[in-house]
C-alpha cells in the first residue's frame, strides 16, 4: 500500500477518519469558513433553506473587500446588511472596509494554521496552501450549508506533484513560476487536483512570495494547493496563533497522478497575453506592446515585497501611463508607508487606493475604457474581467508592471534594476 498525499491526510483529519484515499467522499468539518461581500447573498440562501443560526460562528470570518469603499448605493446597502448579520449571528471574525483582502487578512490574523482545513466562498481559497493548509473555494449554496451545519461533503482529489529546483534570478519571481506552469499545462492542467509543491526552490522563497504559487493555482483548475510548511512559516505564526496545530506532510511514497518539474534558475520573466491566464509567453516576446494602465495589487501580488519591487523599478522615474497601486491589507499599507515605499511610488506618479480587491473583478478604482490595455499583477485576465469587455489585460509580476508603467508599453524590469 502506497503512502498518503497531503490532501488525503488533511481531509481524513477534517473528516475525523483514520485514513482516506483519492476518490473517497467525506463529510468534512473545516476549521474555518469565510466569505466576503457575497455574504448578504449567502444569507438569503441560508434563510431560504430554513436555517436560523450559524452553527459555529466562532469559526466564521467575513471580510468586506471586493467593493470598498462602497462605489454605489447598492454596494453600500449590501455592506449594511452584512454588518447587521454579523451582529445578529455573533460572527467571530469580521473585518471592515479597508482592512484588506480576505486571503491576506486571514493569513495575517493566523485564523488558519498548518494541517487545518479552510473553505471559502471565493475561488482563490487555494491561497492558504502557503501555510500548509487545505484551502478550497466553494459556492454560495455550499457556504450557506456550512453556516447551517458546519459540515460539507467533499470528494478527496487526486494529487499532482510540482517539483521546483534552483534559485530565481534577479527580477524573476514566484509569479513567473506560476505563469510558466499555466503556460506549460493549461488552465485545466490541475482540474480538481491537489497541487502539491516540492523541491529546494521553496525554501528560497520569502514569506511574501510563497502565497503566489497556491493562489494562482486556482487558474490551473486546482481544488487545492499545498506547500510544505517550514521553520520560516512556524516562526511567522508563533506570535499570531491562538491554538496549537500539527503540520502535515505527504509520505515519500505517496502516489501522484502527474509529476511536473521546473528548474527555475533559467526562468525568464513571463507574461500572460489576453484573454487567458495560460496564454503565456516569455516577456521578451511581448516587449513594446502599448498599455494605458498598470495595476499592482490583489491577493496575488499586493504584499509588501510586491510594492517594494515596484518601488525599486520606479525610483527616479516617472510613469508614462496611469499606475494604480492597491495594498492587499492595511498592515501592508502601514508597513509600506513607514518604510518610504509609498513615498517612492507617489513621487513616480502612482495613485494609492484603499486596501481591497479594487479593479481586479471590475468593480471600481481602475476600470479601463474600451480598447485600453492594462498590465496587471492579478491572477485572472479573462475578457471583461476588469469590467470592460473590449479592454485587454496582461498578467505579469510587479517588476514588469512597474517597468511597463514607466514606458507606457510592456518593458523588461531588469533594465531598471541596478
Amino acid at each position: 500500500m502506497s503512502g498518503k498525499t497531503f490532501v488525503e491526510k488533511a481531509l481524513a483529519r477534517a473528516a475525523g477518519v483514520s485514513e482516506a484515499s483519492a476518490g473517497d467522499i467525506l463529510d468534512v468539518r473545516p476549521d474555518m469558513i469565510f466569505s466576503h461581500d457575497n455574504s448578504a447573498a449567502i444569507r438569503r440562501i441560508f434563510e431560504k433553506i430554513g436555517a436560523k443560526n450559524i452553527t459555529r460562528p466562532d469559526r466564521v470570518a467575513i471580510t468586506l473587500d471586493h467593493a470598498v469603499p462602497a462605489p454605489t448605493t447598492q454596494h453600500a446597502q449590501n455592506h449594511a446588511e452584512i454588518r447587521e448579520w454579523v451582529k445578529q449571528q455573533g460572527i467571530g471574525h469580521f473585518f471592515e472596509v479597508g482592512r484588506g483582502i480576505c486571503h491576506q487578512v486571514i493569513s495575517e490574523e493566523a485564523l488558519i494554521l498548518p494541517g487545518e482545513t479552510i473553505l471559502g466562498a471565493d475561488s482563490h481559497s487555494t491561497h492558504f496552501g502557503w501555510l500548509g493548509a487545505f484551502g478550497a473555494g466553494v459556492g454560495r449554496t455550499e457556504m450557506a450549508a456550512l453556516w447551517a451545519t458546519g459540515e460539507l461533503w467533499l470528494r478527496v482529489p487526486e494529487a499532482m506533484r510540482v517539483t521546483l529546483t534552483g534559485r530565481l534570478q534577479p527580477g524573476v519571481t514566484a509569479k513567473d513560476i506560476s505563469l510558466r506552469i499555466l503556460g506549460d499545462m493549461g488552465v485545466e492542467g490541475g482540474l480538481y487536483r491537489s497541487v502539491e509543491f516540492a523541491g529546494d526552490t521553496l525554501s528560497t522563497l520569502s514569506l511574501d512570495e510563497r502565497p503566489i504559487l497556491p493562489n494562482v493555482m486556482a487558474e490551473f483548475g486546482a481544488k487545492n494547493a499545498y506547500m510544505p510548511p517550514d521553520e520560516v512559516v512556524f516562526n511567522y505564526l508563533e506570535a499570531r496563533r491562538t491554538r496549537d496545530y500539527t503540520p502535515l506532510y505527504p509520505d515519500p511514497d505517496a502516489h501522484y497522478e502527474i509529476d511536473y518539474a521546473l528548474d527555475v534558475s533559467q526562468l525568464e520573466p513571463q507574461i500572460a497575453l489576453p484573454h487567458q491566464p495560460d496564454n503565456v509567453v516569455r516577456l521578451s516576446d511581448a516587449i513594446g506592446e502599448p498599455v494605458q494602465q498598470a495595476f499592482i495589487g490583489t491577493c496575488t501580488n499586493g504584499r509588501l515585497e510586491d510594492l517594494q519591487a515596484a518601488a525599486d523599478v520606479l525610483r527616479g522615474h516617472q510613469v508614462a501611463c496611469r499606475l494604480v497601486v492597491i495594498p492587499a491589507s492595511s498592515q501592508v499599507l502601514l508597513e509600506a508607508t513607514r518604510s518610504g515605499i509609498i513615498e517612492t511610488l507617489l513621487m513616480a506618479g502612482a495613485t494609492i487606493a484603499t486596501p481591497g480587491c479594487g479593479p481586479c473583478m471590475g468593480n471600481h478604482m481602475g476600470i479601463p475604457a474600451p480598447n485600453e490595455a492594462t498590465i496587471s499583477s492579478a491572477n485572472r485576465n479573462f475578457k471583461g474581467r476588469m469590467g470592460t469587455s473590449e479592454a485587454p489585460v496582461y498578467l505579469a509580476s510587479p517588476y514588469v508592471v512597474a517597468a511597463s508603467a514607466i514606458c507606457g508599453a510592456i518593458a523588461d524590469p531588469r533594465e531598471f534594476l541596478s
